[in-house]
């Protein structure tokens, strides 16, 4: 009774912590990694489930992973051919290599004489049943078969093809709780009810399916072996109850882990739901930039002091085309003139300006910050990608001064103007000096223009397939991974990613207005330097 009820808490509290911290981007982020690797991110997860297997540790996550990563056809080839890999490593460990020490530990396993006497009799239809049934652990078999009469390929073979039935379950498992995760998380990856209907049907099939045949081999094992004749009160079945009885009588750990983790789990899924921005400071860039909530705290005061732009606004329209490709090269024989605007920045009267002032400023220091900053690692042009600077000295580095204040370029973007504008556009005007980023605009920002400049931005943004594609026959739209990282956002302003960008495409507009919202795929991120020479 414990353990159900611990297990229904640890769900409860899964679906919680789904909702409280961003597992969308967590999701997102593992899966651009294995998208990274090619090829070789199945072949990655299956070596990791052959270590799994022969260390004799549980790959009920590993599988359900599988699932929601690589989806049903990969993830089921994925685990399939690493457990049975696991399964030969293991079964040669034990017959070959390790035989005393395996056999040692089995004889402390009651079930394990009887299924040493059942496969000799049965052969392969006892490891087909056993692999059916979850009467004996998997991690068990696989090393109980090598002291067995069982051959080699016989037992591997056998192996493979019944446990595809488990392995399909739980990969479609973690498929539908991929998905899941998404739509828990508020994620806009939106599928018609007759797509989550065929997905809730396929899941609950396959449960039926597997539930059958799981009770069809237990039948059957009962009918041949003593594996599962407690039921029946053979002398054979109640020596074994009593082997089992002399260790039940121990403290029960395994009820007692469950019901600590459940324990655990629930109050960190408490704790996230009710303090978010704790949670968003603790684990703040591991999986993408912080929420924020976007207000205005600034007067649109009219009688503020100004900044001058003009130097910076001079070095953008020479180094900067109208498409924001930057010659970097000329830039860094500029570099003085950029210093000079830099330190002109820390004596700008930032506390006294106006609102659109600040934000013209702030968008400008940002800007002329990542110039710099990558001109400190250009050497000449051998720096291809801003990820190439270390982490340290990239966007966390406190070295910029505005004003009196001493920010990172972090700081500068979830500080000072995420929480302190309600200005979604500033999204398509920061610039990280990648190829995916919006463009960097070859005029600096103004604060009697900057409401024009801005929509400008967004617009350009919106209409190249570089931010948006959308496919209006597919109903499927490809948007920056700008709208994912930054959801939050959009959605305080618009009510949703799709909606925002509907603004700018009378296409999605049309379609959501048809009733017709399409599915978000997101664009992979370039983060090939902006230079001139990489201008396609």
């Amino acid at each position: 009774m414990i353990k159900w009820v611990s297990v229904s808490v640890i769900v409860v509290g899964v679906f919680m912590l789904m909702q409280a911290l961003p597992i969308v981007r967590g999701i997102e982020a593992l899966e651009g990694w294995i998208r990274s690797l090619g090829i070789w991110g199945p072949v990655v997860l299956g070596l990791i489930y052959v270590v799994a297997t022969v260390l004799l540790l549980p790959g009920f996550l590993l599988t359900v992973a599988a699932g929601a990563i690589f989806g049903l056809v990969k993830g089921t080839i994925a685990v399939s051919i690493g457990s049975t890999v696991g399964v030969a490593l293991a079964f040669l460990i034990s017959r070959y290599f390790a035989r005393e020490k395996v056999e040692h530990r089995l004889r402390r396993y009651p079930k394990f004489s009887a299924i040493d006497k059942a496969i000799g009799a049965g052969g392969w239809k006892i490891v087909a049943m056993l692999r059916l049934s979850p009467a004996v652990p998997f991690n068990l078999q696989n090393y109980a078969y090598g002291l067995t009469s069982i051959g080699f390929w016989t037992c591997v073979l056998t192996s493979w093809l019944f446990m595809l039935p488990g392995t399909f379950l739980y990969v479609y498992l973690g498929k539908a709780l991929g998905l899941a995760a998404f739509t828990a998380a508020g994620a806009h990856r939106e599928r018609t009810p007759a797509e989550w209907a065929l997905l809730a049907v396929g899941l609950v099939l396959t449960i039926i399916v597997t539930v059958y045949v799981t009770r069809l081999a237990r039948k059957m094992l009962s009918q041949q072996t003593e594996i599962q004749d407690a039921e029946h009160g053979s002398p054979d079945a109640r020596r074994l109850d009593e082997q089992a009885a002399s260790t039940s009588q121990r403290w029960p750990w395994g009820a007692t882990i469950t019901a600590l983790v459940a324990l655990l789990l629930i109050c960190t899924a408490t704790y996230a739901r009710f303090n978010p921005q704790t949670i968003d400071r603790m684990i703040g860039g591991l999986f993408g930039p912080p929420r924020a909530t976007l207000t205005e705290a600034y007067d649109r005061k009219p009688d503020g002091p100004a900044f001058d732009h003009s130097a910076f606004d001079g070095l953008l329209k020479e180094h900067v085309d109208d498409n924001g490709w930057v010659d970097y090269a000329a830039l860094a024989k500029d570099a003085k003139k950029l210093d000079e605007y830099i330190s002109a920045l820390a004596g700008a009267p930032f506390d006294e300006m106006s609102r659109d002032e600040r934000l013209a400023l702030l968008i400008n220091a940002y800007n002329a910050f990542t110039l710099r900053l990558i001109l400190d690692y250009w050497d000449d042009g051998k720096l291809q990608s801003i990820m190439k600077i270390p982490s340290a000295k990239r966007w966390d580095d406190r070295r910029w001064k505005v004003g009196s204040h001493l920010w990172s370029l972090n700081q500068i973007e979830h500080e000072q103007i995420r929480p302190k504008f309600v200005e979604p556009r500033v999204h398509f005007a920061l610039v990280c000096a990648a190829a995916s980023c919006p463009i960097l605009r070859n005029e600096a920002y103004l604060a009697d223009r900057i409401d024009n400049q801005l929509e400008d931005q967004a617009r350009y943004a919106h209409s190249h397939d570089r931010w948006l594609r959308f496919d209006a026959e597919r109903n499927i739209v490809n948007l920056t991974p700008l709208y994912d990282w930054y959801h939050g956002d959009f959605e305080q302003v618009a009510g949703g990613v799709l909606e925002y960008a509907a603004r700018y495409s009378p296409q999605l507009k049309e379609a959501i207005d048809a009733g017709r919202a399409p599915r978000i795929k997101w664009l992979e991120y370039d983060w090939k330097l902006n230079s001139k020479q990489n201008a396609k």
